[in-house]
């Protein structure tokens, strides 16, 4: 197996892919800004674009891009900084030394704007981001697409679903309600996703949905299969209690109603 990048590597994704990766044996140089209680890793600041680091893509079979802020509660400032110029740095280092692939972490907030409407979630719909983040991670897909319509980088971007820290566990312990439980990702789903996005023939571009296989979620994961032979095993319906769903039929409500009055106030400005 040649060699597989990944950045953000002691955070809670690339901690669970490391262990992965070398239960697999597969040969892997891993960069995070906090690495300085683990050998293994290697310290770099990824915002600042550096041959000491970059030179860690030359001839990579494959780099997954982890490493930035991935809280839908950053600023505008740190969005920019962490999630933007940090991507562009990355898809540089990528083509500058040669690796094949680039798999970059989006995230599902691309769509959060989508969350009240009806019908599936698919990765070819308008993006519909609602914070910072969103539109950071909206931004690091479309740098994917530009760096392989010019330099023939292949890019998958996967918007990530919940993939909580530890074990990970589906069920009423997740935040967001109905809508975050309908997103699950379990450990071993993810695991079996970026395996399957390293090891995949020939990808191009893809922007692909990455959840376990959840009873009656809207998420869409049929493209993630047939792109990348995706087989998740694991899946979980919503489990909520009684004031979880009196709180959702109230954020409902009050969803119903700011749409009916920005519609009024489009018809007046009209």
């Amino acid at each position: 197996m040649s060699v597989v990048v990944i950045t953000g590597a002691a955070g809670n994704i690339g901690v669970k892919l490391r262990a992965h990766f070398e239960h697999l044996g597969w040969r892997l140089r891993l960069l995070d800004v906090a690495a300085s209680h683990d050998a293994g890793v290697t310290a770099a600041d990824l915002t600042r674009y550096d041959e000491t680091w970059a030179a860690a893509f030359t001839d990579a079979e494959a780099v997954i891009h982890l490493a930035g802020r991935p809280s839908p509660r950053i600023s505008w400032a740190d969005a920019v900084r962490y999630n933007m110029d940090m991507t562009q740095n990355v898809y540089e280092a990528a083509v500058r030394h040669g690796a094949r692939r680039l798999i970059f972490a989006s995230s599902n907030w691309v769509v959060a704007g989508h969350r009240f409407d009806t019908g599936a979630l698919t990765t070819d719909m308008p993006p519909c981001p609602i914070n910072p983040y969103g539109m950071s991670k909206l931004a690091g897909e479309r740098l994917g697409r530009s760096y392989h319509e010019r330099y023939g980088l292949e890019v998958i971007c996967f918007r990530i679903g919940y993939c909580q820290t530890g074990d990970n566990l589906a069920g009423r312990t997740m935040a967001m309600g109905s809508w975050g439980q309908s997103m699950w990702l379990s450990n071993r789903d993810l695991c079996h996703g970026m395996e399957r996005a390293v090891l995949a023939d020939s990808v191009g571009f893809e922007v692909l949905n990455l959840m376990s296989d959840n009873p009656g979620m809207r998420w869409d994961i049929a493209a993630t299969r047939h792109a990348i032979g995706y087989a998740p095993r694991d899946g979980a319906a919503p489990d909520l209690s009684d004031d979880m769903r009196l709180r959702e039929a109230d954020v409902a409500r009050m969803h119903a109603d700011l749409e009916r009055l920005r519609e009024r106030m489009a018809r007046h400005e009209a």
